[in-house]
């Protein structure tokens, strides 16, 4: 961790949020993983209670008031639990709370955020589909409006939370005309747990497993007009906040679900020993931990800068460029840590002695979810290009190309 880039609030928290690390039973985590706990409720329920949950969100609703530093820092220092003790308390604290704060009303933030935010209560977001997959405006599922209200029907995939959640934020088609603007066609609800709302499914997954992820449907569920979230026909700006929160704090737990491998990589190849001297004195040992230690250290610099930028606020395309780019960088980083951390610890390292196989494993989630890294490339490039054209027609900074000897050959440049 960057002490020096805290302040003493928010050094003071991290001490707090280390304090709960320090509570959760070994049983849990071994558990979680083996799947007999399929949602951490306790785990939820103490965070709430020492008032960890989301920090940056006003007092007033059960926050602290702070800034997205503070915010990476907590999931950082969380996810050294494992991938899923994040995600969970991501996904509730976090995404939904994020999406009620910004575009919910008062009702909506009393009945839902403060006893969230406290643990008494517990989120999902439902936002993939069986045929959705990355495609958000591929939505089936729809909200048709009846007496007063609406009735739900459709099914979400992937869901973490789909068992253990008292309440969903869903995605749903709200404008029947299949030539509608897709941008203003869907809306964004909270749905609670009740009649019509099941889980079909729970998923077997290779890692981060613990999360009750799994398939939940909606036939003819009641949700009522005032628990729609922004406003009818406008999930568009609710779903485009709401990638702050998911990709980025995606990034920033897993530096966290990362470090332990290093940690544990670190101490064992200090005390292995081979050829009558300890591993680590060997350069094939210790440049690889030097490359996960970089790694890793390179994925913070790099997450505290994009949130500094979100907090800062300004060019929305920057920001936006800046999340998914660190998005697919810290995630793809922080494997190949942990990669490391399993090679040079050998045969043992592969075997459930030691916890670096179950990170492996775990870390392998955070390329694919909140959007794959192929889709984080995609805008990356799509904002970069149109910041580019942008500078370039209002003719900022030097024009490089003209720093060529032979820059004036107009004949030799061919463009098409």
């Amino acid at each position: 961790m960057y002490d020096f880039l805290l302040t003493d609030e928010q050094l003071a928290l991290r001490d707090e949020v280390r304090a709960l690390v320090d509570w959760v039973p070994r049983d849990m985590i071994l558990d979680m993983d083996a799947d007999r706990i399929q949602f951490p409720q306790e785990f939820l329920r103490e965070a709430g209670r020492r008032n960890l949950m989301g920090c940056r969100y006003p007092k007033e609703w059960g926050g602290r008031g702070l800034d997205w530093v503070a915010t990476a820092m907590v999931m950082e220092e969380v996810g050294t639990l494992g991938y899923i003790f994040a995600c969970i308390f991501g996904v509730g604290a976090e995404l939904v709370c994020d999406a009620i704060i910004q575009h919910g009303t008062d009702r909506l933030k009393e009945k839902y955020v403060r006893p969230l935010l406290a643990g008494e209560i517990f989120a999902a977001e439902c936002l993939t589909e069986p045929r959705g997959g990355s495609d958000f405006f591929g939505t089936a599922t729809t909200a048709t409006e009846a007496g007063g209200g609406f009735l739900l029907n459709g099914q979400k995939r992937f869901i973490v939370g789909a068992e253990g959640a008292d309440y969903f934020l869903v995605y749903a088609r709200t404008d029947s005309d299949p030539q509608a603007d897709p941008r203003k066609a869907l809306t964004a609800f909270i749905v609670d747990r009740g009649p019509g709302v099941g889980v079909e499914y729970l998923y077997g997954l290779m890692g981060s497993r613990g999360g009750g992820a799994g398939r939940v449907v909606f036939k003819n569920v009641e949700v009522p007009r005032e628990n729609i979230v922004g406003t009818f026909n406008g999930a568009y700006p609710v779903f485009n906040t709401m990638m702050i929160p998911e990709r980025l704090g995606t990034a920033a737990m897993t530096i966290g679900a990362a470090r332990p491998a290093l940690e544990v990589a670190t101490s064992y190849t200090s005390r292995r020993r081979a050829f009558g001297q300890p591993v680590n004195r060997f350069q094939g040992v210790s440049f690889q931990i030097a490359e996960a230690a970089t790694l890793l250290d390179a994925c913070r610099a790099m997450i505290f800068t994009t949130c500094r930028a979100v907090d800062a606020g300004g060019d929305e395309n920057r920001v936006r460029r800046l999340i998914s780019e660190t998005k697919k960088f810290v995630t793809e980083s922080c494997q190949r840590a942990a990669d490391h951390a399993l090679q040079v610890m050998g045969g043992i390292g592969y075997t459930n002695i030691f916890p670096v196989e179950r990170i492996v494993r775990d870390l392998r989630l955070a390329s694919i979810w909140t959007g794959t890294n192929e889709v984080m490339a995609m805008i990356t490039a799509h904002e970069w290009y149109r910041e580019h054209a942008r500078r370039s027609a209002a003719g900022q900074g030097r024009n490089h190309e003209l720093d060529a000897a032979e820059a004036e050959a107009r004949d030799e440049k061919i463009y098409e």
